[in-house]
């Protein structure tokens, strides 16, 4: 039977057995009403072990243990320590059930010098009882901790063992689990599974001999085995901490996976077809572009001039683009995406952009309205706030075509969005939205209104989260990156200042000094109303302490609970220096730009993470004036929030914020939606592994172009299923 075929089904393979330590049913009711009650469904082991993603023998042998547990050496009873995790051996002498000061087992041993120890157990079961009868010698392991009558442990392991028992001559395994899988089913499951698995080396002599032998790391069998079964000798600290060569080589394996992934979905969609967008002539009177370039009322940065002709260059191409476009905060994204669309409408193709929230595509509306609309672009606005004859209005000009340009939040998806000749897809703050949704916005183009188009349209995604190096290269490598390392001319450097919020009176008076000067100041909150569990400053009540406070002042309020007619007032009236100071939640966080807001306060600094407070300082500099942003925390600090908010007040650069938050955060939570919740490395770590991405990634080019054989075997082998979420 093939490997990939072996699945956990079959009634005679021993992981179809129920697990003989899971509790007993419970004996019949008594009661009718309960005896004609519908049964709850058992849950099969092998269903148990599905969630952990173990279905065939492969998975199981790639299952490799997290810890591991000593279990080759016995202490004997008094030399042990409290505090110290021991192994012991001993005698029952004593075993009672007791009810006081709650119901527990209590079992008593004695080892051959005499000494005892308590063995405590608060949860247990009838058969436990029987199993540490009197006269039964126990082998026993647990925490050693002194109790009022002597030595105990409580809920150690424990198993009965004849006098001589041998000890195990190799560390004992510790697996990721889940509810009714014990250690003990587990470790027999897989040692099962390496019995029966071929592990055959899958790397071509070629790759082995230039990337494998320069790490000297064992064979791949071996590497499994050691892992699953150290010896005793073993180097217990580098098996935990994954430097050991065994670990090496499993990592390298798994990096090479992700590597070859995502290189060939590059490589795969470049055999699909997308509309053709020549760029004209920069002297054509008659192009949109050119047209826009001219009436800008401010000149193209250096970086910007580049991006614009890395992604112009790719339109042209007859494949689908699939290009991040990632730049600081205020470093003029907006106007990029601005020049793809108009290239897009040049070549005769819609563009749409779609944001995460009603605000920032409402801004991105507005500045682009502002720059086609006297070019004779028709842009259409599509949110779930519109009124049912703007929605239809906007349905329908996408469906016509005659909007070019269709501009919204997830709204844009919904099934009754239809589009004429839809050529590029862009979408901002690309993180903020699944995989399913992403996919959804490009498969419009797929559906358009005349059924007649059979191409794929070209992807722009746009992140003002800049991507460290080591996550550009695993988790990105199937897209071009482009930079924007340069900001406009003009931008005022921010200074941040991080208070206690024992200042508060203090930062008061600061904002009313900055307002009566002329300039605006954001306030923000993290929740929008009291909690009893979070005892944070909410944007209710600031605003209506501020409002006490500077009667003097005009002050909004904007949050996500408002009705969206109501925030876009507010928001627009702050827009036009009607307001003064603005209280609201993170639903400014992105895409509002106001040039003469130049004080941010936020309120509990401690509880953002960097990436969101790099994205709310970003609104306050944007205009000639010097800004500041106070950092308002509350006491105790954590640990991570010290390291958060010492990284707000050193630097402004988004990339290095990116780089520090990566280490706080560990990718996971870095990625935010991209693999829809899969952990794609569950071995490799980019902090502690980054120096094997580059040999992963030059081995995995190679065996692109000369082993696509061994490219098939050897992703079936470490992704299987779970390689279609590293293509989205």
């Amino acid at each position: 039977m093939p490997l990939s075929d072996r699945r956990v089904a079959a009634s005679t393979d021993p992981l179809t057995v129920e697990d003989s330590e899971a509790p007993r049913a419970a004996a019949p009711a008594k009661k009718k009403a309960k005896a004609d009650a519908k049964p709850k469904p058992v849950v099969k082991t092998a269903d148990k072990l599905a969630r952990l993603g173990l279905k065939s023998d492969i998975d199981l042998v790639l299952h490799l243990p997290m810890r591991y547990e000593d279990e080759t050496q016995l202490t004997p009873i008094g030399e042990l320590i409290p505090g110290d995790i021991a192994q012991t051996e001993g005698v029952v002498f004593d075993n009672e059930i007791a009810y006081r000061p709650r119901r527990q087992l209590l079992v008593k041993i004695h080892d051959d010098a005499g000494d005892e120890l308590t063995l405590r157990f608060l949860n247990f079961y009838g058969s436990q009882v029987k199993q540490m009868a009197i006269g039964v010698r126990l082998r026993v392991r647990g925490d050693v901790r002194g109790g009022f009558f002597g030595l105990e442990m409580v809920h150690p392991a424990v198993r009965p063992v004849d006098d001589g028992t041998p000890l195990p001559q190799a560390l004992t395994p510790v697996y990721p689990s889940t509810a009714g899988i014990s250690q003990a089913y587990l470790r027999k499951a897989i040692d099962n599974a390496i019995t029966r698995v071929d592990l055959p080396e899958l790397l071509p002599a070629p790759i082995a001999e230039t990337h494998l032998k320069p790490l000297n790391v064992p064979g791949l069998l071996d590497a499994v085995r050691t892992l699953h079964h150290p010896h005793a000798d073993s180097d217990e600290s580098a098996l935990i901490d994954g430097t050991h060569p065994a670990w090496t080589r499993i990592k390298f394996e798994e990096l090479l996976a992700q590597q070859l992934s995502l290189k060939r979905a590059h490589e795969e969609r470049r055999t699909r077809a997308a509309p053709a967008m020549p760029r004209r002539a920069p002297d054509d009177d008659a192009s949109l572009v050119v047209r826009l370039l001219r009436a800008l009322p401010f000149a193209l940065t250096g970086a910007q001039q580049r991006v614009v002709a890395e992604i112009a260059g790719e339109l042209t191409l007859a494949h689908p683009m699939q290009r991040l476009l990632q730049g600081d905060v205020g470093s003029g994204k907006t106007i990029v995406a601005a020049l793809a669309a108009a290239q897009a409408i040049d070549a005769g193709y819609q563009a749409a952009l779609m944001a995460p929230t009603e605000i920032l595509a409402e801004q991105h509306a507005r500045k682009l309205r502002g720059w086609l609309e006297p070019l004779g672009v028709t842009v259409a606005w599509l949110a779930g706030s519109l009124k049912a004859k703007e929605k239809r209005a906007a349905l329908e000009a996408a469906a016509l075509g005659t909007a070019k340009l269709i501009i919204g939040t997830h709204a844009i998806i919904q099934d009754a969005v239809e589009f004429a000749r839809l050529g590029l897809v862009i979408v901002d703050e690309q993180h903020r939205f699944g995989v399913a949704q992403r996919l959804a916005l490009r498969a419009k183009a797929l559906n358009a209104a005349d059924g007649k188009q059979d191409f794929q349209p070209h992807q722009l995604m746009m992140s003002a989260t800049p991507i460290p190096r080591t996550l550009a290269m695993t988790y990105y490598a199937d897209l071009d990156v482009s930079t924007i390392d340069e900001l406009p001319p003009g931008r005022t450097p921010i200074l941040t200042k991080v208070v206690s919020d024992g200042r508060r009176d203090e930062i008061i008076g600061r904002v009313r000094e900055a307002a009566l000067t002329g300039r605006q100041v954001y306030w923000v909150c993290p929740l929008i109303e009291e909690s009893e569990t979070l005892q944070l400053q909410t944007a209710v009540e600031t605003y209506e302490t501020l409002v006490a406070a500077l009667p003097e002042l005009r002050v909004g309020l904007v949050h996500g609970r408002l009705a969206p007619a109501e925030k876009a007032a507010v928001m627009d009236a702050f827009s036009r220096n009607e307001v003064q100071l603005l209280v609201a939640t993170t639903v400014i966080e992105v895409g509002v730009d106001v040039p003469n807001a130049s004080l941010m306060v936020i309120e509990h600094a401690e509880r953002f993470g960097l990436a969101q407070l790099h994205q709310l300082r970003g609104r306050v500099g944007r205009g000639s004036t010097a800004s500041v942003c106070v950092l308002m925390y509350a006491n105790p600090l954590s640990q991570t929030a010290r390291a958060r908010l010492s990284t707000m007040r050193e630097t402004t650069d988004g990339f290095e914020i990116a780089r520090r938050d990566l280490e706080i955060r560990g990718p996971g939570e870095f990625l935010g939606a991209r693999q829809s919740g899969e952990a794609m490395l569950r071995f490799a770590s980019l902090e502690n592994d980054g120096w094997l991405i580059e040999p992963a990634r030059e081995a995995a080019d190679q065996m692109l172009a000369r082993f696509p054989d061994a490219v098939t075997r050897h992703l079936a082998r470490w992704l299987g299923a779970r390689e279609h979420y590293l293509k989205a």
